[in-house]
């Protein structure tokens, strides 16, 4: 299994355009600190890639990846419009993850798109995405299967006590593409969190937010990618444990960062976040799992966003990292 990060940002990126903070502040001073809103690609056959969500930046990380640009195709030699991107998973409805299909409006032939009902809903009826791009290209709509795991999901307070091993669950996954031997991905329920924009509109659910469960036959080789987290479930601690990769909301560095900043009044976990320290973080919970573990969509006021904070020390004791836009990680 081939990863491609393109980007470990949360929404308004980093620089954030309205935003002076201090770590807005020092990315447009070091422009190596910048990054691009969290997105994922991943390889599911040869020459054919899947986005895992489609954010603002699409074009900027489709041209800052080799591997997703146009050009030769080899069963029918030179073709100036043959792209390897294939389609997009959606892990929610939220703007910064979904605006980016509308960048897709040049696709030949039509863009395949993955989600749970009320996600697919909400970019149809609340964003009218499908009628924007009607007119432009085809959109295939398909549906997400949902893992619940051992149990549903619920908040215990502290990790589950859970034995080391594969994940019980049986549910299958859906295959990404026409290759049933390539990459398979399942949903993980995470939250009932709904964008501002679908308040009020379809079923309370807890598939408005899921991770995304990415499997590949050939090798049985796992990755969990979960760049929102508002609840450490007893399936999400399952699937966590039996990956080989695990991708992590790490918006807030603490729970009291967001109030700390000043620009609300809400904790983390108030906004639907999970932060990385304290008593309800997810640090200790990765701490000690088999598979390697990253942070990404990270706020523009985490420290994480400078490559010299002392933060960055603290995660390397922990065994844990902060993902980085560009970086490669082959399973």
């Amino acid at each position: 299994m081939l990863l491609q990060v393109l980007g470990t940002a949360a929404g308004g990126g980093l620089p954030q355009w309205n935003c002076a903070c201090p770590g807005c502040t020092g990315a447009r001073a070091h422009p190596a600190r910048r990054r691009r809103h969290a997105a994922l690609a991943v390889r599911t056959g040869e020459d054919r890639w899947y986005l895992v969500n489609a954010t603002p930046d699409l074009g900027d990380q489709i041209e800052a990846t080799p591997a997703l640009h146009p050009g030769a195709r080899s069963d029918v030699g030179s073709d100036i419009r043959h792209t390897p991107l294939a389609g997009v998973v959606l892990t929610d409805a939220e703007l910064d993850h979904t605006l980016g299909l509308a960048r897709l409006r040049e696709a030949r032939d039509g863009v395949d798109v993955v989600a749970t009902p009320p996600v697919r809903d909400a970019v149809r009826e609340g964003l009218r995405l499908d009628a924007l791009l009607e007119p432009y290209t085809a959109v295939r709509w398909r549906e997400l299967p949902v893992d619940r795991g051992p149990s549903p999901a619920v908040d215990r307070g502290s990790p589950p006590t859970l034995a080391p091993g594969p994940s019980p669950t049986v549910t299958p996954g859906l295959p990404l593409g026409e290759d049933a031997a390539g990459i398979h991905v399942v949903a993980v329920p995470v939250s009932a969190k709904r964008p501002r924009y679908a308040a009020g509109t379809g079923p309370d659910t807890d598939t408005w937010s899921v991770a995304l469960r990415l499997t590949e036959p050939a090798t049985g080789r796992t990755a969990l990618y979960a760049p929102a987290l508002a609840v450490w479930s007893d399936a999400f601690e399952a699937a966590a444990r039996a990956a080989d990769c695990v991708f992590v909301d790490g918006t807030f560095w603490d729970d009291d960062e967001p109030v700390r900043a000043g620009f609300t009044t809400r904790t983390a976990t108030a906004m639907g976040h999970l932060p990385i320290t304290g008593p309800t973080g997810t640090a200790h919970r990765l701490t000690g799992l088999p598979g390697r573990c990253l942070y990404t969509h990270l706020n523009n006021t985490n420290p994480l966003g400078d490559p010299h904070a002392e933060q960055h020390k603290s995660l390397a004791e922990w065994g844990l990292e902060a993902a980085t836009d560009g970086m490669v990680i082959e399973l």
